[in-house]
């Protein structure tokens, strides 16, 4: 059987692109290596993660937050293998889901290996070692990410003691310490989860602060933030080694810019370096599919390779490996193969990290702009001074809008704060369309809401803000 489009790989960027290019009219057809579909995010990453951050925070909510507001339910009593349980149906509800979606959209699924084997043809290895091989005008490479590991470290992972973000997801108990060797989003995210329910998390980070990328000023107010909570941060730290210790294991660094070594032990301890894109074993080398420096697979501004008919989306490009990202990319690609002008809009892709509270963003940072040589006029607004927070004992953080100081068009939206992943989307679509602080501030929002905020920085950014 031949098709007109076959996607290797079905994480968010290969299941939306094969959905998208079978809605289009598109003979289509997946390969996927694991039992599931929704790769990394959906089976290990993003919803298993935040089924334990939402419940995490219940725990503390619960112990902490509600008797402020006058519900008494005594000391809260946490019951471990119940929230892994709510994690894992979590998991199996999305997956079944999209089981159904490849139904509904009359995609072929093929369970296997998949690798390019020429023009036009993916070679699907099954587990029990049989092979076939399918025709295809068009082939996708969506292989995602795999763990980076420590560059120069040997890090042996066992997924009890030293884990990676997979094994974090599974301890069968809350570890009393708990190493993360990374401060990004990941290490931050499920580092939380653990701190919440007990476990005394430390941080080291290369970087001289947390959230590299991110801007500057919400960095450091973010890192307080966790400070608060019970982090500890040595950053500017080069780890040198990470190995098992008695029960537990050990991590050595050293001052990034020189100095003398420090040794520090834990019950565990994660790995959350980064990823690096997934490109082993696929052919591509075979085929002549050129790669960059980094090992990701280069494309032009229409996702296709080098090589004719083999276009690549998501993590194993270049970009953000974000899931949302990746989604837009297989979006694109489909309409493209469908004859229609698919694009993404690079400017305007948001970012979360889904911590208590969490840290939102859009667009440019102030380091960026000022690199740049961007004039720019900058407005803020605390949740302090919002009444909707107060109510909510919500109060942390801040809003903060980046605009041009000639155009007075937006260009960067940061937000830390309860919520912050469900406001930053109104910036991302004021973005989108292009446009201004005062178009933001115009537009009438709900009282008493927490999105008030938004306005107030906007209202901040191009005159002044009514409630501070």
């Amino acid at each position: 059987m031949s098709y007109d489009l076959v996607v290797i790989g079905t994480g968010p960027g290969g299941y939306v692109c094969a959905i998208k290019a079978a809605q289009l009219g598109l003979k289509t057809a997946v390969v996927e290596k694991l039992p599931t579909h929704g790769g990394t995010c959906v089976n290990v990453g993003c919803i298993p993660s935040k089924a334990l951050l939402h419940a995490s925070e219940a725990f503390v909510a619960a112990g902490h937050a509600l008797p402020d507001l006058g519900v008494e339910v005594g000391k809260p009593k946490l019951n471990l293998k119940k929230m892994l349980e709510h994690k894992v149906k979590t998991v199996e509800q999305n997956t079944k889901g999209l089981d159904f979606l490849m139904k509904k959209n009359k995609i072929d699924v093929y369970r296997g290996f998949g690798s390019v084997a020429g023009k036009g043809k993916v070679l699907v290895k099954a587990d029990d070692g049989k092979e076939q091989t399918v025709e295809t005008k068009n082939i996708v490479i969506a292989t995602g990410s795999d763990v980076a590991g420590i560059p120069g470290v040997d890090v042996k992972f066992d997924e009890k003691v030293i884990v990676s973000s997979t094994g974090a997801l599974e301890f069968s108990k809350v570890p009393d310490s708990l190493v993360v060797v990374g401060g990004g989003v990941i290490g931050l995210e499920l580092g939380s989860v653990w701190a919440r329910l007990g476990a005394k998390v430390t941080v080291v980070e290369y970087l001289d602060t947390i959230l590299g990328g991110m801007d500057g000023e919400v960095a450091k107010q973010f890192q307080r933030m966790l400070a608060k909570q019970g982090f500890t941060f040595k950053l500017g730290a080069k780890v040198t080694d990470v190995a098992k210790a008695g029960k537990g294991a050990k991590v050595t660094f050293e001052p990034a810019k020189g100095g003398d070594a420090e040794t520090i032990e834990a019950d565990a301890v994660l790995i959350a370096t980064g990823r690096k894109p997934y490109t082993e074993g696929l052919g591509l080398k075979e085929a002549g599919v050129e790669l960059d420096e980094r090992g990701r697979v280069k494309t032009d501004g229409h996702y296709r390779t080098n090589v004719e008919g083999v276009y690549a989306i998501g993590d194993v490009i270049a970009g953000p490996m974000l899931a949302h990202k990746a989604e837009d990319e297989g979006v694109a690609v489909a309409e493209i193969l469908a004859g229609q002008a698919g694009h993404v809009n690079y400017d305007v892709i948001p970012g979360v990290v889904y911590t208590s509270p969490e840290v939102a963003s859009v667009g440019k940072t102030e380091e960026e702009l000022k690199k740049a040589g961007v004039d720019y006029t900058a407005g803020k607004f605390p949740f302090s001074a919002n009444g909707r927070a107060r109510a909510m004992l919500q109060t942390d953080g801040f809003v903060k809008i980046l605009a041009d100081k000639k155009t007075d068009r937006v260009l960067g939206v940061h937000i830390v704060g309860f919520g912050a992943g469900e406001m930053i989307h109104e910036a991302a679509v004021l973005m989108e369309f292009g446009g201004s602080s005062e178009d933001l501030a115009r537009t009438c929002h709900a009282h008493p809401t927490m999105s008030e905020a938004v306005k107030e920085a906007a209202l901040a950014t191009f005159a002044k803000p009514i409630h501070m």
